[in-house]
């Protein structure tokens, strides 16, 4: 049988057992072998974009391709902390905030966004060594983890769950923060992880409170963004991605715990949770915009941004280790 021919006749058999086994596609999806990533849109229709789409994410992002926007502006996130509760989904480590009526909304504005987007969840994606596991990379560097607070556009649409089923462009913000391994962890990293413990195997959740969504940031108001998609199937390509220019920093025994976690239920373990990152997409000629400016020299006060009204390419090269 032709080799085609062949991997037709396995997906269709795939598509029959997956149809009879589970009712719901989220069971079965991975990141790896014949139901990661690379198959995600051919056994789904509704989740063709992860393999049609032309704005896919993550992407790695090479600094001499990045265009200077001298009009961006930083990045706000309110000051409130916010409680929610943390999850083993299977797939990652995820944080939702609490959505009752009477609870404080925090909102994230300004930078590239043209409107209010409220915060609603923390993605954790991490590999099982410390040379991978953030879905985006940098000139081909790529973190242990990375961190994604993702939020839906509350001017145009009432939740997350209306904003994902549009599938419009500018329905979510995702704000990404690479994670370094260091001897210091961050002190919101922390409360969002010490209860990992509770939460090793798929279904276990946890209770956080009072957690600093803005004192998750870096201390840099400098950053990277593109036009892209969400990381999980279906891929809508409905995100406008924000990626912080520095990382925060994570200890080993933090990354020791997120790798214990488990995709499986307490009898029926599997394997670990980590590695959970969708391999890098094609960029297709979108426009990757910073507020790095390239030519100010350390030290200078920088340009009238009503000098040159024109974006310029921008060589600034990150360091992951600052």
């Amino acid at each position: 049988m032709p080799s085609k021919m062949k991997l037709r006749f396995v997906l269709c058999q795939l598509l029959l057992y997956f149809q009879d086994a589970w009712s719901s596609w989220e069971d079965w999806w991975t990141y790896d072998g014949i139901s990661g990533p690379n198959f995600w849109g051919l056994l789904n229709p509704e989740w063709n974009l992860c393999s049609k789409g032309r704005r896919q994410s993550p992407i790695d992002i090479d600094p001499k391709a990045l265009l200077f926007d001298p009009y961006l502006r930083p990045i706000h996130v309110d000051k409130l902390r916010v409680s929610g509760t943390i999850r083993n989904t299977g797939h990652s480590i995820i944080f939702e905030a609490d959505t009752t009526p009477n609870v404080a909304k925090l909102n994230i504005t300004g930078g590239p966004l043209s409107y209010k987007y409220r915060f609603q969840e923390i993605h954790i994606h991490f590999g099982r060594v410390d040379n991978r596991g953030s879905e985006h990379s940098v000139g081909g560097y790529a973190f242990p983890a990375e961190l994604q607070m993702i939020g839906y556009n509350s001017d145009l649409y009432p939740n997350m769950t209306e904003t994902v089923k549009v599938h419009k462009n500018q329905g979510l913000v995702g704000l990404s923060v690479m994670i370094q391994s260091g001897d210091l962890s961050n002190a919101e990293l922390r409360i969002l992880t010490k209860n990992l413990d509770n939460i090793t195997y798929r279904g276990q959740r946890a209770r956080i409170d009072h957690l600093s969504i803005r004192d998750l940031l870096p201390n840099t108001d400098f950053y990277i963004t593109y036009e892209g998609s969400t990381t999980l199937p279906g891929c809508y390509e409905t995100i406008t991605w924000i990626i912080m220019n520095k990382p925060i920093y994570i200890t080993k025994q933090q990354l020791h715990a997120l790798r214990e976690t488990k995709q499986g239920d307490n009898e029926n373990p599997k394997a670990p949770i980590a590695d959970n990152y969708r391999p890098a997409q094609p960029v297709n000629n979108r426009v990757l915009r910073t507020n790095i400016d390239s030519r100010r020299k350390q030290g200078e006060s920088c340009p009238t941004m009503y000098e040159d009204r024109f974006y310029k390419a921008n060589t600034h090269l990150w360091n992951p280790g600052s």
